[in-house]
């Protein structure tokens, strides 16, 4: 059998591993990418009402990767966040111009970032193994052989698990996960509304769980609609006009006349934690190591912060001649991201349970808590920039230099 070797395999073509092949090849890293999906789909992918929020840091990485002016045209920015608990006249905004000219964020349809990775992956040196998967991966002492389904086998000094949050990798190197379900489902969809948004974001908390309005591109918005588990299933299944109705309720009608997307989207609430993010020749990133509730929209970025810290790592330790593969080096990595990621599902968690019900004591508590963060303009700036992902140690990319 003829062996392809690499410094890394990087197993799962989701938006997470892809940037992450993508800025080792860039970087000059020999590197393989294993997806079951083919670049050819990948690069017709239609928008089908799902979207990501990109924060201000994340776009730097996006940038870094020269992935930023490819989806650029069809990001909205986001000016302005509306945080609402209800109908409480009390609320949070954050306005851009608070803290600087650029925006907090921008809403960046997910076809339309999976159709600029798979153009620049075919533009790269990346070794594109795609319409297979991996059938076993047998993790040696100076590497990793990996077997996939269509025959072919490559080695590897490290593999990096990007393969979701219920990741056959991780479970292969023996690395248990925390695991909770929350009693939510998550309703996605997008509507195009007859009055323009102005770059605001509004989150407002219901009992059920937090509903969002996030402004995309062309007068659109993505709606993320967190509902009780019993009554998905009947929301889900209501014709468009009845449905369009039900969210009329809950989006009011500041935005005029607003029609239904042609698609709805639905998954189950939880949260996923890995209890290590490393084993010798063997990585984490994005939901192999976490998944958290998308109540503030950080999924994707907090994946994306993976990227550029596990990037740094295995191009610096190559730079010094020495094994990406190797527990030592792998460690850093660990040190660098599981405290912020550990930090987000915490205060994720905490902020559903505490808006996610009615009662009347913590209702107070929470709008008269969110009208004073509004008014204590310095604790407020430190959210923003924390929300944007610009505190804490930052990457090279997420400063902005080169990797």
């Amino acid at each position: 059998m003829d062996t392809q070797s690499f410094e890394v395999a990087v197993v799962g073509g989701g938006m997470v591993g892809l940037s992450l092949a993508l800025g080792l090849a860039g970087a000059g890293v020999p590197v393989a990418l294993i997806e079951r999906a083919t670049l050819a789909d990948m690069a017709a992918a239609s928008f089908d009402g799902r979207g990501s929020a990109v924060a201000a840091g994340s776009q730097r990485i996006l940038d870094g990767l020269g992935l930023w002016d490819a989806v650029a045209d069809e990001a909205e920015p986001i000016l302005e966040i509306r945080v609402a608990d209800g109908a409480s006249p009390l609320f949070l905004h954050y306005d851009h111009a608070e803290i600087g000219d650029g925006p907090l964020g921008w809403i960046v349809e997910n076809a339309v970032t999976r159709r600029a990775l798979a153009a620049a992956a075919g533009n790269s040196s990346l070794r594109v193994y795609d319409g297979t998967e991996l059938a076993q991966c047998r993790f040696g002492e100076d590497a990793a052989v990996l077997d996939l389904a269509d025959g072919q086998q490559i080695t590897a000094r490290l593999v990096v698990a990007a393969d979701g949050r219920d990741s056959p990798l991780r479970d292969a190197a023996g690395i248990d996960a925390v695991r909770w379900r929350y009693p939510q489902t998550g309703i996605v969809c997008a509507v195009h509304h007859e009055l323009p948004h102005n770059g605001i974001a509004q989150e407002h908390f219901v009992p059920a769980g937090p509903f969002a309005i996030l402004p995309m591109t062309q007068n659109r918005s993505s709606i993320v609609w967190t509902e009780r588990n019993e009554l998905a299933p009947d929301i889900l299944a209501l014709g468009d006009d009845t449905f369009a109705a039900e969210l009329g309720e809950r989006f009011g009608s500041f935005l005029g006349k607003i029609e239904i997307g042609p698609t709805r989207w639905s998954y189950p609430l939880s949260v996923v934690h890995a209890k290590r993010y490393i084993a010798p020749r063997l990585a984490l990133a994005g939901d192999a190591a976490h998944a958290i509730h998308p109540i503030a929209g950080q999924g994707f970025n907090i994946g994306l912060r993976d990227v550029a810290a596990l990037a740094e790592v295995i191009i610096d330790t190559l730079r010094l001649g020495l094994d990406p593969g190797t527990m030592t080096a792998l460690e850093r990595y660990e040190r660098w991201r599981k405290p912020d990621n550990m930090m987000m599902i915490g205060v994720t968690d905490i902020l559903n349970r505490l808006f996610s019900n009615d009662i009347t004591p913590v209702r107070i508590a929470r709008e008269v808590g969110l009208a004073a963060v509004d008014r204590a303009t310095p604790l407020k700036k430190i959210f923003m920039r924390h929300a944007m992902g610009l505190v804490g140690d930052l990457p090279r990319l997420t400063r902005g230099e080169p990797l």
